[in-house]
């Protein structure tokens, strides 16, 4: 399974990998079918732009499997408590595109 999530969390105990990658790598991984766990709408948004794909909002919580990937928009600065970026705002903050993926 394939998952787009607004933060490099390990959803499950195992042994995993984090790597950077670029838009046109991210854009690539999701051309085939994906799983979005962004709750917030404005990420969505600034996501489905920057990457040319329907990021749809879906507040869930995952947990990924073995050979699971997931595509990753991280912020790189810390926000104030309760802080909730518009889209605007997202795309002023320094960010990155990142690959977690669950080893076998």
């Amino acid at each position: 399974m394939i998952y787009v999530m607004n933060s490099p969390i390990l959803t499950a105990y195992g042994r995993y990998t984090y790597e950077r990658i670029d838009v046109a790598q991210a854009r690539q991984l999701l051309k085939k079918p994906f799983e979005s766990a962004i709750g917030h709408e404005a990420t969505a948004k600034f996501l489905s732009k920057l990457v040319g794909v329907e990021v749809p909002v879906n507040r869930v919580s995952i947990a990924m499997r073995p050979g699971d990937v997931a595509v990753i928009f991280r912020v790189k600065q810390r926000l104030e408590e309760g802080k909730v970026l518009t889209e605007g705002e997202l795309r002023k903050v320094p960010y990155e595109l990142g690959l977690l993926r669950r080893e076998e």
